[in-house]
């Protein structure tokens, strides 16, 4: 019988299997470690681009309405009411975060007016971001301001005529608006506004001017300037009722109200009271930063007027105004507010700086940590920065 030899069966030793599961699993290692940090360089630049794109929406809608800041408002701004030395007269609201404050009087005298840029310097919430010390007042890093400016809306002829223009002979001959007209009732003004040189009554006419509850209206004459806030609209009658959301309406000092700009002080409220007055709508804007919202951070809101606050930018944690004044002698630049012996008509441009971080935490080498960026611009008004070198 033949016997036949054993023969080596083919395989893998247990240690031939243990360096190839090793090799295996430091490939497959290498790999995790690429994808993820491919990962995290893809949120960097994900969130990078996030806040690049907030902080160029948030800039350039602030840019445009500081362009637009002074357009219609009278030199040294719009007359609210006051009194002399009206260390006791109440302030007109002023909208802010979560409530309002009050405009102020700078300085030792009080403020007859309104001016079309009022700086809001530390106005802000304090901000808290996650990665940072608790904002509050000892923390400067955590401060923000606020910025409120005024500007004629110039897109509608509201004020094309005067409400109540009289007619005249001519040549040529102007029928005037006999059904226009200013009245008191008490302390609430009615703006009667006649339908053939206003309409705002009309839904099917082209021409329509649309006025609303909360719009501000600007009444000048050659008395001179009034601001009140709409309380309602019937047909062609806006009314300004008192306790109003600022403070504007039924107000009886003896500057800056729509009694100031009657003919006499004791004309008695009726239409022939009035010499011939103009109406304008204003735009009140006020930025601010939003810490208490529903979204995990910080939001950049413009809020118009008293109305809702709506937000234009989101994960921007600081909000900052600098401003640079022309008086003709020191000239102050890159001031926080108003300085020793100037007014916010002497404002000839604005600093804004903008900052934000990532609405999530990244990671970078052994920490995790949350991106930031900023952009700064610096905005020249238009309407305020002319000065007549020859006066």
């Amino acid at each position: 019988m033949t016997v036949q030899p054993n023969k080596k069966l083919a395989g893998f030793t247990l240690i031939e299997l243990m360096i190839a599961m090793g090799v295996t699993l430091i490939l497959l290692y290498a790999a995790v470690i690429a994808f993820h940090d491919a990962s995290q360089s893809n949120q960097v630049v994900a969130q990078g681009s996030d806040m690049s794109e907030n902080l160029r929406a948030g800039l350039n809608m602030i840019q445009l309405d500081l362009q637009q800041a002074g357009t219609g408002i009278p030199t040294g701004g719009i007359s609210i009411p006051f009194t002399a030395p009206c260390g006791t007269t109440p302030r007109i609201n002023r909208p802010m975060l979560n409530g309002t404050s009050t405009f102020p009087y700078p300085g030792a005298t009080c403020e007859s007016s309104i001016p079309a840029v009022e700086p809001g310097n530390g106005m802000g919430p304090f901000i808290t971001a996650p990665d940072a010390t608790t904002g509050t007042a000892a923390n400067p890093n955590s401060i923000t301001d606020e910025i409120t400016m005024l500007y004629a809306d110039n897109t509608i002829g509201l004020d094309g005529v005067p409400i109540n223009q009289p007619a005249s002979t001519g040549p040529p001959a102007v029928a005037g608006c006999p059904n226009g007209k200013l009245q008191f009732s008490g302390t609430t003004v009615t703006a009667t506004f006649d339908i053939n040189c206003v309409n705002i009554s009309s839904t099917t006419t082209a021409n329509l001017i649309t006025i609303n509850t909360g719009d501000l209206i600007m009444f000048s004459n050659p008395k001179g300037t009034a601001l009140l806030w709409v309380t309602s609209v019937s047909g062609q009658a806006v009314t300004f009722g008192p306790n109003d959301l600022f403070a504007l309406n039924g107000r009886t000092e003896s500057g800056g109200t729509i009694q100031y700009l009657q003919t006499s002080s004791n004309c008695g409220g009726a239409a022939s009271c009035f010499p011939a007055t103009l109406a304008t709508r204003i735009w009140m804007i006020t930025y601010y930063l939003d810490n208490i919202s529903s979204p995990p951070y910080t939001r950049l809101i413009r809020q118009v007027n008293m109305k809702s606050p709506t937000p234009v930018g989101e994960t921007l944690e600081n909000l900052q105004f600098t401003y640079n004044y022309v008086d003709g002698v020191t000239n102050p630049s890159n001031q926080n507010s108003v300085p020793t012996g100037n007014s916010e008509a002497n404002i000839r441009s604005v600093d804004v700086y903008l900052g934000a971080r990532s609405s999530q935490s990244v990671q970078q080498a052994n920490k995790t940590i949350y991106a930031r960026s900023n952009l700064m611009t610096q905005v020249s008004l238009r309407s305020l920065a002319y000065v007549n070198r020859y006066q």
